[in-house]
């Protein structure tokens, strides 16, 4: 039977480049690999066939003289086969690249996964402005795995026990070796009897059917700190789901959202509020009670306070949230005009106007003068 022509096997033309070779193999390779393919005489046929055509011409002697003599040129020329002698021509990295295809798993090159730290969790929860300010103790409810209560984690029956996988003597894996082109190869899996766990359990928890776990609510005591805002995430260590093969339990992120206030307003660490007062206040001045979060503080508006002017209470703001003092309250001042006065209010109002120069309608005398003055009335 005469052998077929290398370029037909690897399915390339002849003025094909050592990066189109090279591709061509290696899917022929993962195509028709023995791992892949078992008991596929077939396959390995084609395997072998891809394997003696790369070598060939990955080679540029090797794929010049076969170039100028075909298969009478070669003979004595290949490398023997491939059973673990070195690898020349770039087989190197296509072996490289066969080991990624099967995870790693050849002999000398154990990947067992260790312990792995357990899934994070989130929980927001809702405080009042106050509490946000001056920081608050808080026990919220999550739900996690936690240990079966009736196996106490075991994953077995109360009374019996766990024994050791007599498969994979207790190490979760097992090696399955497979003669191939290349050498021996080993791969390295999870042990289908175990599950990879290293134990069998013969009479599960009736409760958790083997696993070790079950869903429960925990409660939790925590304590959110002076500062806070809106956005806001605590981190409580350890208090995630539970972890594997001995990791530590992952984390849980509490992210805060803060109720508004019916009086203030926040701004960073400062705190703003407006304050309404009469008329007669803003003119005469007065001291008023103005509410703080710490309760209500005398502060005198001076006379003839307009509206919209800001005052400052110092300190009376939100705590720092790592410590230091505290931020400021800006009172903004509103003048309340009266919408319904009596007849005596009224008299009263227009003899002030008029003892303010003020006309029936309210115009100032002066502010006329000035007028006909600009535009020559």
């Amino acid at each position: 039977m005469s052998k077929r022509d290398y370029y037909e096997i690897l399915g390339v033309d002849k003025g094909a480049s050592k990066d189109e070779i090279r591709k061509a193999y290696r899917k022929l390779a993962k195509k028709y690999h023995p791992d892949l393919n078992p008991d596929n005489k077939e396959a390995e046929q084609k395997f072998k066939e891809a394997n003696e055509a790369y070598e060939v011409l990955s080679d540029e002697q090797k794929r010049s003289r076969y170039d100028r003599f075909g298969h009478a040129g070669m003979d004595g020329q290949q490398g023997g086969g491939f059973g673990g002698q070195g690898f020349g021509g770039g087989f190197g990295d296509i072996f490289d690249d066969i080991f990624d295809m099967f995870g790693g798993g050849f002999s000398g090159n154990k990947r067992r996964s260790g312990p792995k730290k357990g899934a994070d969790l989130k929980y927001k929860v809702k405080i009042k402005f106050e509490d946000a300010a001056f920081g608050v103790d808080k026990e919220i409810k999550i739900e996690r795995t936690e240990d079966c209560s009736k196996c106490n984690g075991s994953g077995a029956k109360p009374g019996s026990s766990k024994k050791t996988c007599d498969k994979c003597s207790g190490s979760g894996e097992v090696k399955y070796a497979q003669q191939t082109p290349f050498g021996q190869f080993v791969r390295v899996g999870t042990c289908d009897k175990c599950d990879g766990m290293g134990e069998i359990i013969d009479e599960p928890c009736t409760k958790c059917h083997g696993s070790g776990k079950e869903r429960r609510t925990k409660t939790l005591n925590i304590k959110i700190p002076a500062g806070v805002d809106n956005g806001s995430v605590i981190p409580l260590r350890g208090e995630g789901e539970p972890g594997e093969k001995g990791g530590p339990r992952g984390d849980l992120y509490v992210y805060i959202e803060v109720a508004p206030h019916e009086i203030f307003e926040r701004d960073g660490t400062n705190v703003i509020c407006e304050y309404p007062i009469s008329f007669a206040q803003a003119a005469l001045g007065a001291e008023v009670q103005v509410p703080t979060l710490d309760g209500k503080v005398k502060y005198k508006i001076p006379e003839g306070t307009q509206s919209e002017t800001v005052f400052r209470l110092k300190g009376k703001g939100i705590p720092h949230i790592r410590g230091y003092g505290r931020g400021d309250q800006y009172v903004k001042v509103k003048v309340q005009v009266p919408t319904k006065l009596d007849d005596k209010q009224k008299e009263i109002l227009k003899e002030f106007a008029k003892a303010s120069g003020e006309d029936a309608a309210g115009n100032k005398k002066g502010f006329f003068n000035k007028m006909k003055d600009a535009f020559g009335g």
